[in-house]
């Protein structure tokens, strides 16, 4: 297993001042951590789960390759406007501001288990969006899996009691 903070690449104020965004392309470019990543992303979740649900737009990434490692279909949420047939919406606070998340309104089907599955957990607004839309489909949280999780911020209190995995902790700015 490798050590995934050493592809782990942090960009000072960006996308705002302040903010220390974690890029994760030099973990996306190695094959070898790639492939660990999913490995441990999707490990324990074979017929727990129905469908993988992949958040804008890193979590895309990652979803995908993890929504293939398990053998299931793969449902996107994405940012207002992006999506072209009928869609919920749900608004969040992020660590620098407000969005607005959609899916498809059926991305995901009554009584579908959903694996969450995202670059990074910070303040929890991006998770706990995510996770009201797959409530208006009909879904049901199995759990969140995330490369990063910045446990200073607190994100895992606002996604409740669900089952969260994080590969990569870090308790301090």
């Amino acid at each position: 297993m490798k050590d995934l903070t050493q592809y782990i690449r942090d960009i000072r104020d960006f996308p705002k001042p302040g903010i220390v965004f974690k890029d994760i392309t030099p973990l996306l470019a190695d094959a070898e951590a790639f492939r660990d990543t999913v490995s441990r992303l999707a490990e324990g979740y074979r017929g727990r789960i129905d469908v993988v649900l992949g958040i804008e737009s890193r979590g895309f990434i990652v979803g995908a390759a993890v929504a293939y490692a398990l053998g299931t279909g793969l449902a996107l949420v994405r940012k207002p406007g992006k999506l072209p047939y009928r869609t919920h919406a749900a608004h969040y606070e992020l660590e620098y501001g407000r969005d607005t998340l959609e899916i498809h309104h059926d991305a995901i089907h009554a009584g579908q288990r959903v694996l969450l599955v995202d670059d990074l957990l910070a303040t929890g607004g991006t998770a706990a969006a995510a996770a009201e839309l797959i409530g208006r489909c009909g879904g049901t949280i199995t759990a969140f899996s995330f490369i990063i999780e910045l446990g200073f911020l607190g994100g895992r209190t606002r996604i409740g009691t669900h089952e969260v995995r994080s590969l990569i902790r870090y308790d301090r700015e």
